[in-house]
């Protein structure tokens, strides 16, 4: 997930929870909180508690946010974020509270003579951790159409200048799915199950080669007793819980995009699949 796409998520992660735009720019933006986000997001309980006893007016606070320190003139005072930072993260699990999938339509232009289709996509993101003693993270966003099955990788990033609505606009119908979203969920979860499969596995083998390091050395510690104590035992099995080599996806959200667009070519290098 490039600086470009938290900027584009974390935007619409505004949007979509009534906090609105008071600066845009390129490398940071300033949104006011609505009092649901400030109570969820600032951590200032003892405020929160305050006022509803006295009965005073809600003051949300405004949040700054770079993207891009490069960007952004070197007077702004906010805080950075990225992927991988905790105030991501944040988002990430606000999200799954407020609400981890949703229904939007692709907002058009058009006259009362003309009706215009949508097609219905269906949308996963997941994050798709590779553990060991070390971690790394990899976002995923894919899109499937549920009429022809054409799956799209980096759907969010395909999406994020066309302009969408909770409502059906006016003079638009919904196309049918001729694939059940149940259907195209499972499709999608072994697209993401594909990617791990097929991603590098150099980091498990160093993983597995510091492993046996340091078991062999914790074996020089204990080789002088004929019965090990429970000491080694745990250690050893420290030893397997900090370097096993592991991955875990999770299910971040989703929802359905009724959109114009009926497949995306690829762009920016980013693949496509026809299922």
């Amino acid at each position: 997930m490039n600086q470009s796409e938290v900027h584009n998520y974390v935007e619409r992660f505004f949007a979509a929870n009534d906090c609105p735009a008071i600066q845009k720019d390129p490398g940071y933006f300033t949104v006011q909180l609505s009092v649901e986000m400030d109570k969820l997001l600032m951590n200032r309980p003892f405020y929160w508690h305050y006022l509803e006893k006295t009965g005073g007016v809600p003051n949300p606070m405004p949040m700054t946010l770079i993207t891009d320190h490069t960007k952004a003139p070197e007077d702004i005072r906010g805080e950075q974020i990225h992927f991988g930072s905790p105030r991501l993260h944040q988002f990430f699990e606000s999200t799954k509270s407020l609400g981890s999938f949703i229904r939007m339509y692709e907002e058009t232009t058009t006259s009362a003579q003309q009706s215009i289709p949508l097609q219905p996509w269906l949308n996963v993101n997941a994050k798709v951790s590779f553990q060991c003693d070390r971690k790394k993270d990899v976002l995923l966003s894919l899109g499937l159409n549920l009429i022809h099955g054409q799956i799209v990788s980096g759907f969010h990033s395909l999406i994020t200048n066309i302009p969408l609505t909770p409502k059906l606009p006016d003079y638009c119908f919904t196309l049918a799915s001729l694939i059940k979203p149940g259907s195209g969920l499972v499709r999608l979860q072994k697209m993401i199950q594909t990617f791990a499969k097929n991603e590098p596995d150099d980091w498990a083998v160093t993983a597995r080669e510091r492993w046996s390091q340091d078991a062999e050395l914790l074996e020089s510690f204990y080789e002088e007793y004929d019965e090990k104590p429970e000491s080694y035992e745990l250690e050893k099995q420290a030893l397997q819980e900090q370097y096993e080599p592991h991955i875990n996806v999770e299910m971040i959200n989703g929802g359905i995009f009724y959109l114009q667009k009926q497949v995306f070519t690829e762009t920016n290098g980013l693949p496509t699949y026809q299922a």
